[in-house]
Parts: C-alpha cells; structure tokens; sequence
C-alpha cells in the first residue's frame, strides 16, 4: 500500500520535472531564434558603383550572393563594422601588362600605385630607368607599364680613313704607260659621339668632335698621254683633287677655277719691292683682288694654252686694275712681263 502511495507521488512531481527541462530550451532556442533572424544591413562598394542590400543573417558572402555580385577566382574583399551598418569594399583583381626593358610581364593588382606594383615584382625605376606613368598612378584593369632603361655616355673611338686611288695625266708618258708614284696607305680618324642607349639597343650617336690622328697616303698613278709638248713647260700631271709637279712634288687642291692673267714688276711705276701685305716680292707673289681670293690663299697657276706653268704662289699684293676674275703675277724683269703679256690661266686652290 506505501508502494501504491509513493508510486502516485511521483507521477505528480513530473509534469514540474519537464517544465524544470523544457523551459531552460525554449528561452535558449528563443535567443537563438533572435541572433540568426535579425536583419543586417551591408554597403557594398564595387569600384564606382555602391549599392545596399538587408539580410536576416548576418553573413558577407550571403549579402554579396543576395546583391547578385559575382566574385572571380582572384577577386577579393574587405568588411568594415559600422554603425549598424556593415561595409563591404569589393577588390577586383586587375590584369596589368608591364614592358619592362622590351619583355613583357603580365601580373595581377588591386589599386596600388605603380611604384608598389614595380618595387612588388623587383623591377627597378630610378636611375636609369624610365617609367611611362607617374608612380602613385593607382593600377587599373588593363593598364599598360613601359619601363626603358636609357642610358647617355660619351665614347671615343678611332675610324680607318681608306686611301684612294688617283690617275693623273702624264704627257711625259707613252700613251698606256703607267707608273706608280707613291703606294697607297689607310689613314686614322679619331672621333668622340654622345651616344645613347635605349634598352641596351643604341638609338642616338652624334659626333661631337673628330680629328685625323693618321693622314692617309693616296695611291697615285701617273699615266701616259704621249702629248708633245715644250719640255720647259713642266706641265704638270693633274688628277682627281691632286696634281703632281715636274719636280715629283704632291700637291692636293679642292677647287678650280679659271682667270684672266696679267704680269708686273717691281721696276713697274707705282711698284717695289714691297706687297701690300708686307711681304718681298718674288716668283709666286700674286696681286689679287682681296674680296675674290682672300690674302694668304696657296694656288698653283698653269696657262690655259699650256706655255707657261706659273707654280705654285700665294695671294699677298693688289693693284688698282685688278678686280673680280683678274690676277696680276710677279715676274722679275719688264722683258719677262711682256713675255707673258695677258693670258687665260686656270688656278689650282691649294687645300
């Protein structure tokens, strides 16, 4: 009978065993309930565009699916707390092209500035190097990077002068007789050029100075004409910028030109001994007109009908008559200028 009592009052202490359990559960599932549905709100900035999105979790991959944002394998982003209010900045991953020195580099970026994004893959952009941008240009999708390394230097360095080959005419010769007066030999040009380099490639060289550290020797050759001509003309053998005296001695000229020809002497009225350039007159002494040929100008002189063969003489007199085309040669006697009398003669300028 005690057995029958106790079992009853045990049955009534239940119904207070499971309120005891079931309570405790029903408030914890209560603030659960309230944690996992309260809204959230996100900003998400994507780039230029901002838009915002209200979820029941408070989750950033949730909001980005539930704003429709699709995020690319490399694309990344960064959330921010606020004031109720959460910020989401989106980093798109940007394909950046970079030339550097002629290879190309292709990398990825999120923003930064150029000198980052170079100092990032060890690529140099000081001293020599050039960068086509700014370095705190911000990176964007496709952007493009040129990188040259220029470099400016001075350099000095010697050139061969190659000789030529000069044919004069020789009377004295049998017509197909040649005979070699001296061998040819390369001379030596030095020169100094700025030059610069761009990408190890040289781009610019600009001579500066230049000087001739060996002369060349041209080869010339005499060779025969078998014109008959009055020995004591000594006619020269003229070739190409070069002439060779009867006496074998070289002489190189760079212009030619023809005159009208007088003579005169010391013995003259008006003249003596003295030029106008204070030099003594002798055999070679010229009286020119300044402004056509300037005082101290070399000229080897030869009569256009072959009789006379002047020489070699030098610019240092004047004369009243004597202008333009005219010249005036010095001779030693009255007798000897009548010889000559007035004749047409082609001047050799003696370089």
């Amino acid at each position: 009978m005690q057995a029958i009592k106790a079992f009853f009052a045990e049955k009534k202490k239940l119904p207070i065993y499971i309120a005891a359990i079931v309570l405790p559960l029903l408030i914890l599932l209560a603030i659960l309930a309230a944690g996992v549905f309260q809204k959230t709100t996100y900003v998400i900035t994507d780039g230029d565009r901002s838009q915002v999105v209200t979820v029941l979790v408070k989750s950033p991959r949730f909001a980005l699916s539930k704003a429709g944002v699709v995020l690319g394998s490399e694309d990344r982003y960064t959330t921010q707390p606020g004031d109720g209010i959460w910020k989401i900045t989106l980093q798109r991953n940007q394909e950046v092209t970079v030339n550097y020195c002629g290879d190309l580099i292709s990398t990825g970026s999120y923003g930064e500035p150029v000198g980052d994004l170079l100092n990032r893959l060890d690529i140099p952009c000081d001293g020599n190097f050039i960068v086509s941008l700014p370095l705190d240009t911000e990176t964007y999708d496709g952007m493009e990077i040129k990188v040259d390394c220029v470099v400016q230097m001075q350099q000095t360095y010697t050139e061969e002068i190659p000789f030529k080959t000069i044919v004069c005419d020789d009377p004295t010769l049998a017509v197909g007789q040649e005979q070699v007066l001296t061998e040819g030999t390369n001379g030596q040009m030095v020169k100094t050029a700025d030059v610069v380099y761009v990408n190890y490639l040289q781009t610019s060289h600009e001579v500066t100075s230049e000087y001739v550290a060996v002369q060349q020797q041209d080869r010339i050759i005499l060779r025969g004409t078998g014109e008959k001509e009055d020995p004591q003309s000594q006619k020269p053998a003229i070739g190409d910028g070069v002439l060779v005296t009867a006496a074998g001695e070289i002489l190189t000229f760079d212009r030619v030109e023809q005159f009208r020809a007088t003579a005169y002497s010391h013995n003259d009225p008006g003249c003596n001994m003295i030029t106008a350039t204070g030099t003594t007159v002798r055999i070679g002494t010229v009286a020119v007109d300044p402004k056509v040929i300037p005082y101290g100008t070399q000229m080897f002189i030869v009569s256009n009908d072959g009789k006379y063969v002047y020489g070699v003489a030098t610019a240092e007199d004047c004369g009243g008559g004597i202008k333009g085309d005219r010249l005036d040669l010095y001779f030693p006697s009255r007798e000897a200028c009548f010889q000559f009398g007035r004749r047409n003669c082609t001047v050799y300028f003696l370089s």
